[in-house]
């Protein structure tokens, strides 16, 4: 699977912006899909996934604001952002995991995307 992610941007406090992430290789029906994001000096942490039997999940941070979702037919996930704040800033990375116990970790990815840079300004 090769995962390439697109449509970060400079925005300010307040806006929205919508990630995707396209896919090939293979279909997206058996994985779990996940947004990932790393801040400056911080660890890649979860931000949402949806697995591969239709169940969403999201952190903390970022419940009710941002929301997942996935086309498999067309192999591809998305994650819209809303009500962006500035520690929301990171790099944003979708990763692919085949049908493994849990969705949260990075080390249940096996496939990543390159990255899409989101810059959220006060």
């Amino acid at each position: 699977v090769q995962l390439q992610a697109s449509g970060g941007g400079l925005v300010q406090a307040g806006d929205s912006l919508r990630l995707s992430c396209a896919g090939s290789g293979r279909t997206f029906r058996n994985y779990h899909m996940g947004w990932f994001r790393q801040a400056p000096g911080k660890e890649r942490e979860f931000v949402a996934a949806s697995s591969w039997n239709g169940r969403t999940y999201y952190a903390n941070a970022v419940k009710g604001r941002f929301t997942i979702s996935r086309d498999d037919a067309g192999n591809m996930v998305y994650l819209q952002m809303n009500s962006l704040k500035p520690e929301d800033t990171a790099v944003y990375y979708c990763a692919a995991a085949f049908k493994t116990v849990t969705v949260f970790d990075t080390s249940a990815y096996s496939y990543w995307g390159q990255g899409t840079l989101v810059t959220v300004s006060s």
